[in-house]
């Protein structure tokens, strides 16, 4: 991939990047909604634009080719021209203005441009705890801009938003561990598969091995308490944010099902959500929502194995 559409210059009206975002958000794939019908209008324009900023830094630390910190270093050159300057980029264009309107300082988007330089460094995590760490710059900013988004962010309201993000981005990791390993880098915390007794031989040659399948299964039930905790912050929302956080909930605990139902192979087949899943998600949650239940149940929560 080059970064032709990543450079992609400002245009005359801002207008237009903001459709310029919504068309990068569906041409796009994520393990929910982006920019759903559960988020008000006047809202989604810019859950595009940070969507935009979002995906793109991904792209920039994981599918370009050529000297990617040097452009990460012009995605941070851009960046702080939306604070003082003019942005360059189509991109910024946008980002620009929903940084004005909600007052988003820039510290949760660069840590997501650092978390993409640590992956052009470390390309591999001794323990969870270095992991979770990694997940303060790569995925717990994105709740932030989110609460940001909807007037919601305080110190406890981005503690339960923090859970939830590092639940999706170990879901993510869970999901890619063969094409992450592809990459070059390996997620899965280096003590745990000690622990299990799993080589990255096992991962090299795509063998799910019975203790391969073991160490997933860990993984996903930690990962479905994480989302279980971060699932408090529901009981703090207003209904504007209720149903389209349960959606977020929803999705991620999705695809810890689509793993489990694999029996927890991720090596020879990446376990995703359909459209149809997450349509059913969707009426789901607003079903349970009208007849007053809470959309997310708790035994959403908890294993198919043991339910």
């Amino acid at each position: 991939m080059n970064a032709t559409k990543h450079l992609t210059a400002a245009v005359p009206d801002v207008g237009s990047a903001y459709k310029a975002c919504r068309q990068l958000a569906a041409d796009s794939y994520e393990n929910f909604n982006v920019g759903s019908r559960f988020i008000k209008r006047r809202l989604r324009p810019h859950f595009y634009s940070v969507y935009a900023f979002c995906r793109l830094v991904d792209d920039l630390g994981d599918e370009l080719e050529g000297d990617r910190l040097d452009l990460l270093d012009r995605w941070e050159d851009e960046l702080a021209l939306c604070y003082s300057g003019s942005p360059k980029l189509i991109w910024f264009q946008a980002l620009q203005r929903t940084i004005d309107e909600f007052d988003i300082p820039p510290e949760p988007f660069l840590r997501l441009i650092e978390a993409n330089r640590r992956d052009q460094r470390d390309k591999e995590y001794a323990d969870f705890d270095a992991l979770i760490e990694y997940c303060t710059y790569s995925a717990t900013p994105v709740g932030h801009l989110v609460l940001y988004l909807y007037g919601y962010f305080s110190d406890e309201m981005a503690s339960y938003s923090d859970d939830t993000c590092v639940a999706l981005q170990l879901a993510n990791f869970w999901q890619d561990v063969a094409r992450d390993y592809e990459k070059g880098r390996i997620y899965i915390p280096i003590s745990d598969m000690d622990e299990f007794g799993v080589g990255l031989a096992s991962i090299r040659d795509q063998e799910p091995t019975s203790r391969f399948r073991q160490l997933m299964k860990f993984q996903v039930d930690r990962t479905r308490e994480l989302f279980r905790t971060g699932y408090q912050l529901h009981d703090h929302l207003q209904r504007d944010f209720r149903l389209e956080f349960s959606a977020i909930t929803a999705g991620g605990l999705s695809v810890l099902n689509a793993i489990e139902a694999l029996d927890y192979d991720t090596l020879t087949v990446r376990p995703t959500v359909s459209r149809s899943t997450k349509i059913r998600i969707m009426l789901k949650i607003v079903g349970r929502n009208l007849i007053g239940m809470t959309p997310v149940p708790a035994s959403a929560f908890i294993s198919r194995s043991v339910r």
